[in-house]
């Protein structure tokens, strides 16, 4: 019996969230509507001409794990002949 519940237990969120799905309700739906509400109103109050122009900024490139190490290592000399 307790190897069953324990095994239940995890699944019981899982269960709730299917049977109200089953029984018609969307939970999370309403705050996705008023979340999109909000940022359709934010939208449209900052369009016009009080926003200034952006300036357009040079793309920039992070350098990626092997190339980082090959020019952290470039700048140091061979080692001296013994």
């Amino acid at each position: 019996m307790t190897e069953f519940v324990a095994f239940l237990l995890p699944a019981l969120p899982l269960l709730a969230l299917l049977l109200t799905l089953l029984l018609g309700h969307y939970p999370g739906c309403e705050a996705i509507v008023r979340l999109s509400e909000r940022i359709a109103a934010g939208r449209r109050q900052g369009t016009g001409a009080s926003r200034r122009p952006r300036t357009p900024r040079a793309p920039f490139f992070a350098r990626g794990g092997g190339l980082l190490l090959a020019l952290s290592l470039s700048g140091r000399a061979p080692p001296a002949a013994a």
